[in-house]
């Protein structure tokens, strides 16, 4: 492409072609990636003339040394150029047309390689999953075995110091992901590549939990889950990454958050093998923390055979493996030509931005560049917010919090798969609902439902223990909490964090993000048997019913809509200032819900924040409809067309 001026004063995006005459010409719009005051969506190729396209093409095929592609490419790009227009491009032939067609008309269809890449990605979210409920009931046993098991034994005097120890040891995953794990991320990445990187995720997922069976200690215990943590940091941070890069926008939310329904799945088997081996004698623990290793052996040798990021390819200059991969992504040459000069022309306007930086830069600018920084910012929210709805104290401590409740061992540990199957059954319909309602739409609609359900959680401990409504009034609550939290928070942070952050900082903002959320599970892993002892069962479900609340204004405040655009589209998305979202939410989103939906005007007319030049092929509704991408705090009231 030619070079573009920009502007020193505004650092501008854009701009300019000069032609043959000397002349200038208006390309690509002029919209501030850091200060997007017009909250525009913009396709960069949309105004270049043709045969400045044209020429473009050719001197990016020079470049690339892909000099035989350039028939394809022009094509390609003219269709890259505005694609709900494909059917005007004189070039294309019959077999084209006809897979442009199905790519709208059948959205789930899509090449062998890409579904086995979910799949494997979704073996690696299996992995996270059981990793994380291996020692959920693990805690009815191993405490005593290795001395550290007064917590409940009222007056003991080691009973502080037993509880706090064994949060610790629970904690030990995320303590090593948050301080280790997701910041080896962005270097392992860079040398390893994504599939390098899960790979080695693999190994320490695979090792770890043998180690930890056959801990004599709960130091050595708590060192091998220490470990265990950088596996799951760096599967953490890649996978989702991994995921997205590969995938369609149509598709990406569906296919991404297939990180969550499969660690829920995950968890859901680690609860059936807590469940299965309990009565083993003396060595039942042992059995529950080892049996993790089990889906990482697929996941060692799954990731071999998938193709690797084309992203990443790009990002490395290798456009020819870009491309080759793109080719066993994508059903035929020309979709493969037209995103790898998609992506292509997005990248060049994003580095006017951004430019060219070391890993300590890239982190500062994570906080320092608008652009990265309201990503940062809202990654955060929605993956502070995971631990703050509370699953995590469900997913850790249920089998404690059943027995609290005096349920036998067995059935503590039956109530427990009952929440892994609850959890994993209701993350099935965010296949549909995420990418049609959107990200946050769900979070809006599910933060509250949360709320009171673990509020009532609470309450029921009042039930007399004597009762048997005591203890199934509490794994009802319990279950309804998990089926609110399993289509909504459960498979968003994941699948938002792994979209958001630009390809330059996509592994180092993703390790922010990761480190964010797995940094909080270890606060809540340590302080959960702490709050429980200090606030007694119906106080701390309270406590957490309060934070979900939080949780939900700083959501609505702070976390804008992604479903449904290309990865290089969200930088108009991210280039919004965050004082102008939260103006438009504030004063014209809230007012038009309580109208519409309080007081049932239907004459009520919600203002669109975003607005979509020509060129962006956006979603299926009218452009007054669009604003579902803004709020939609109406969330499943709302009605798509």
């Amino acid at each position: 492409m030619a070079a573009p001026h920009t502007s020193k004063d505004e650092k501008d995006v854009t701009t300019d072609y000069i032609d043959d005459s000397g002349g200038r010409r208006p390309t690509m719009s002029s919209i501030d990636l850091n200060k997007n005051l017009e909250a525009k969506i913009s396709n960069p190729l949309a105004n270049v003339p043709y045969h400045t396209l044209m020429r473009d093409v050719e001197e990016f095929a020079h470049d690339k040394d892909l000099d035989d592609l350039i028939p394809i490419l022009k094509k390609g790009a003219l269709v890259a150029q505005d694609p709900s227009k494909f059917e005007e491009v004189e070039s294309l032939d019959e077999d084209e047309l006809v897979a442009l067609r199905n790519e709208k008309l059948h959205k789930w269809k899509h090449p062998f390689a890409l579904y086995f890449t979910i799949i494997t990605c979704s073996i690696g979210a299996a992995v996270q999953g059981w990793d994380q409920t291996g020692s959920n009931g693990a805690n009815l046993s191993f405490p005593t075995e290795f001395g550290i098991g007064h917590g409940e034994d009222e007056g003991h005097p080691n009973r502080w110091r037993d509880n706090l120890l064994v949060g610790v040891v629970n904690a030990g995953p995320y303590i090593g992901s948050a301080f280790m794990g997701c910041w080896l991320s962005d270097p392992c990445n860079f040398y390893l590549g994504r599939r390098g990187t899960i790979f080695v995720s693999a190994i320490f997922c695979l090792l770890t939990p043998i180690g930890g069976a056959l801990s004599q200690t709960w130091e050595q215990l708590f060192i091998t889950r220490l470990l265990m943590g950088i596996g799951m940091g760096l599967k953490g941070s890649t996978v989702p990454v991994f995921a997205a890069e590969n995938s369609p926008a149509q598709i990406r939310g569906a296919l991404v958050m297939s990180w969550q329904m499969w660690t829920a799945f995950g968890i859901f088997l680690g609860f059936c093998a807590n469940l299965a081996v309990y009565k083993v004698p003396i060595i039942a623990w042992r059995l529950q923390i080892g049996s993790a290793f089990i889906p990482a052996v697929p996941l060692t040798l799954g990731i071999y055979f998938c193709p690797e990021s084309p992203r990443w390819y790009i990002k490395k200059n290798r456009y020819r493996k870009a491309y080759n991969s793109l080719l066993r992504l994508r059903f035929t040459s020309l979709q493969a030509a037209r995103d790898l000069y998609y992506i292509h022309a997005q990248l060049e306007v994003e580095a006017n931005i951004i430019g060219k930086s070391n890993y300590v830069s890239r982190f500062a600018e994570l906080f320092t560049v608008p652009r990265i920084r309201r990503a940062t910012l809202a990654s955060f929210v929605v993956m502070i917010a995971q631990q703050m709805c509370g699953i995590n104290i469900i997913a850790f401590y249920s089998s404690t919090i059943f027995r609290e409740a005096g349920a036998s061992e067995r059935n503590a540990l039956i109530a427990s798969f009952g929440f892994g199957l609850v959890n994993f059954v209701f993350a099935w319909p965010a296949i549909w609902t995420i990418d049609t309602f959107g990200r946050r739409s769900l979070l809006l609609f599910t933060f509250p439902q949360m709320a009171w359900t673990l509020l009532a959680v609470g309450f029921c401990f009042y039930i007399p223990k004597d009762s048997t409504a005591h203890i199934a009034m509490i794994a009802l609550f319990i279950y309804i909490f998990a089926a609110f939290y399993s289509p909504g928070e459960g498979p968003v942070p994941f699948t938002y964090s792994a979209e958001v952050f630009p390809l330059s900082h996509r592994e180092v903002g993703m390790g922010w993000a990761v480190a964010t959320c797995l940094f909080w599970a270890a606060v809540l892993g340590i302080s959960f048997p702490l709050i429980l002892n200090a606030f007694g069962a119906t106080g701390a479900f309270g406590f957490y019913a309060g934070l979900n609340v939080l949780a939900f204004v700083m959501i609505f405040l702070w976390v804008p809509e992604t479903k449904q655009r290309t990865l290089e589209e969200l930088d108009y998305i991210f280039g919004v200032p965050t004082k102008k979202f939260i103006s438009y939410q504030v004063n014209k989103a809230l007012p038009w819900w309580i109208q519409r939906w309080v007081f049932f005007n239907k004459n009520a007319v919600l203002e669109p924040l975003y607005h979509f030049d020509q060129g962006i092929e956006g979603t299926d509704v009218p452009e007054s409809s669009q604003n579902a991408m803004v709020l939609d705090i109406c969330t499943l009231t709302y009605h798509f067309h």
